[in-house]
């Protein structure tokens, strides 16, 4: 069996984390086994090695080795790419085709992106991993794989769990062993290490001298929090290599490859409990804050107009009235402003004029609804109405994918 330094130097890492070694070493020791194995972290930190590790220190290292990324099928054909269909099982069905797990026999199969697998897809992946049997789409005939299954995700998947986008019992059955793969920011002696790999590479592939760092610069790539991880430090060290005229690189000159140099990310504060709930990388967060944002900004203008009247900036009768009228409304129809100076403006009604009230001073907003689920809902509902029902045109309009729709409508049950 090689050693670790051995192993590091087949497969091209680079490092000497606890964190990495562990999980070297785990990955070496499942290895002989016919173990299911769960490899999580961040996006960006090298999950896709630890298969290939498992695979070639195994008795099926002669066998078939396939990588599937689940997260870029879609759903209406995962299925079949997994696990095969018959001939006009489904409409351009032109013939038999084989899947991955038939493919794979005797070898090895990592799912990378698992935890975005299909819940109807998890069901039939369960039945593989526990009795080693898949059906074909469109078939009624048990086949038979001998697979091993090496799994990788960057999703929390307790909280995909709580949130019904993912089966426990086929959790605890692909996390037979868990590896986990450390983010770069937790392994900051090897950033550098990693930045010298790069500069050296990409000098003799564009045949230029290889970039080095001062001590200001290095003390800044090492204090970076690496959200993108050894992907983004990689793509980092290209564009310096190729945009920098001179080879070595000051503090100033690095800072402008830094993206949020000055905010959160850096300094890299260790287990930052506060970061989670300021992270909007979900798409759902994301919109949530754009419309509080424009919620904020409502109140605002509504303030600043009420000001310019007061002041007399504005008047509240005239060509200006009905925007007036629209910004301070009351529940009977009468604007309803802070000084008494200011005449009310009224909506055309049939209520006469000794009904209204005295004028107030206050200011009253009717609050809106602060629920995240009925704003997701309503925004899903106007999409589909607005392009009579094309959900894929709705998707574009909402800014996410097909899938997501898709799986947004099942779980808010949207009639269509």
């Amino acid at each position: 069996m090689m050693d670790l330094q051995q192993i590091k130097q087949r497969f091209g890492i680079i490092g000497n984390s606890f964190g990495l070694n562990r999980a070297i070493d785990v990955a070496v020791q499942v290895a002989p086994t016919d173990l299911s194995v769960l490899i999580t972290g961040e996006s960006g930190t090298g999950k896709e090695v630890m298969p290939q590790i498992i695979h070639q220190s195994s008795a099926r290292k002669h066998g078939s080795y396939i990588a599937v990324n689940c997260g870029a099928i879609p759903e209406g054909t995962i299925d079949s790419e997994l696990f095969g269909h018959e001939k006009g099982a489904f409409t351009g069905a032109l013939s038999d085709r084989k899947g991955y797990f038939e493919e794979a026999n005797g070898g090895t199969i990592f799912l990378d992106e698992i935890g975005e697998l299909p819940l109807n897809t998890q069901v039939r992946l369960l039945r593989v991993l526990e009795a080693g049997e898949f059906i074909k789409v469109g078939s009624s005939k048990v086949l038979k794989t001998d697979v091993r299954v090496v799994a990788a995700t960057n999703v929390k998947m307790e909280q995909a769990i709580k949130d019904g986008k993912f089966r426990e019992d086929l959790f605890y059955r692909l996390n037979s062993v868990p590896i986990s793969i450390p983010p770069l920011r937790d392994r900051s002696d090897d950033i550098y290490l990693l930045f010298r790999k790069f500069a050296n590479d990409f000098a003799t592939r564009y045949r230029m001298p290889a970039i080095r760092l001062s001590d200001d610069a290095k003390d800044l790539l090492m204090r970076y929090r690496w959200p993108g991880n050894i992907r983004q430090l990689k793509n980092i060290t290209e564009q310096i290599s190729v945009i920098e005229q001179k080879r070595e690189i000051n503090g100033e000159a690095i800072t402008k490859y830094l993206p949020y140099h000055s905010g959160d990310n850096l300094p890299a504060v260790i287990n930052d409990q506060s970061k989670n709930e300021a992270d909007f990388s979900t798409e759902r967060e994301i919109l949530y804050k754009v419309l509080f944002d424009m919620k904020n900004d409502m109140n605002d203008l509504k303030k600043l107009v009420l000001d310019m009247m007061e002041t007399g900036g504005a008047n509240a009768q005239g060509e200006h009235a009905h925007i007036i009228q629209k910004l301070y409304q009351s529940e009977d129809g009468d604007f309803v402003p802070n000084n008494n100076n200011v005449q009310p403006v009224s909506y055309p009604t049939t209520v006469p004029e000794e009904h209204h009230g005295p004028i107030q001073d206050t200011e009253e907003f009717i609050e809106e609804s602060l629920s995240l689920a009925d704003k997701e809902i309503e925004l899903i509902k106007k999409a589909l109405e607005k392009y009579n029902g094309r959900r894929k045109q709705a998707a574009v309009e909402l800014g996410i994918s097909e899938r997501t729709l898709y799986r947004k409508i099942k779980e808010y049950e949207i009639e269509r």
